[in-house]
């Protein structure tokens, strides 16, 4: 199988979850930089949707670039992630309409925690179908990040019911540890596929 039909399969999901997004924000009243106050709670909670949504289309691309080989089980994973990063928008939306309320802030986490699980369940068929000498595999050996983030987001889902401003800390600092890709990636890559 190529992998080209699900890089740009989902780019195009990725890409409508970011327009979902942006359309649930509603204008404000007024033509005053006042006017923006009641907004706020959904603007800042659709810039971390944003980059989080942002995070997950450039690894995938890497993750994707690591590897020559996908089947069934690959497209499966990949849909079983997609799935979880369409509901950002629900999640984003729910969050900010009601100013961070706890649960809304679980059911976030819950999202960003069953998006990082499903990322980690793909990478591990990519690395089973491609073998452990894969530019992935060998990439991601030592890569801590994408095994100690789910039990972050779990942290940050608890910690709702706790103080919500800890759990909102908790999702930004592992959105800014994500943002940069892991170059392990990158630096094996020939010119002619890291050109692409």
């Amino acid at each position: 199988m190529q992998k080209g039909r699900l890089e740009a399969f989902s780019d195009g999901v990725i890409a409508i979850i970011i327009t979902i997004m942006v359309l649930e924000i509603k204008r404000p009243h007024g033509d005053t930089l006042a006017a923006l106050k009641p907004v706020l709670p959904v603007l800042l909670g659709y810039a971390l949707s944003f980059v989080y949504v942002g995070i997950y289309w450039n690894n995938h691309h890497h993750l994707l670039a690591g590897v020559t080989k996908i089947d069934g089980r690959v497209l499966w994973a990949n849909l079983h992630l997609l799935f979880w990063l369409s509901l950002i928008p629900f999640a984003t939306d729910w969050m900010g309409e009601n100013h961070f309320a706890p649960a809304t802030l679980a059911v976030y986490g819950a999202v960003l925690f069953m998006a990082a699980m499903t990322f980690n369940i793909l990478q591990r068929k990519l690395i089973a179908l491609n073998g452990p000498d894969s530019v992935l595999a060998r990439a991601v050996a030592h890569e801590w990040k994408g095994r100690l983030s789910p039990l972050f987001y779990a942290l940050g889902v608890a910690a709702c019911f706790w103080n919500a401003w800890v759990a909102g800390a908790i999702y930004v600092a592992l959105a800014l540890g994500w943002l940069v890709p892991n170059r392990r990636i990158e630096r094996p890559l020939p010119p002619a596929s890291a050109a692409e």
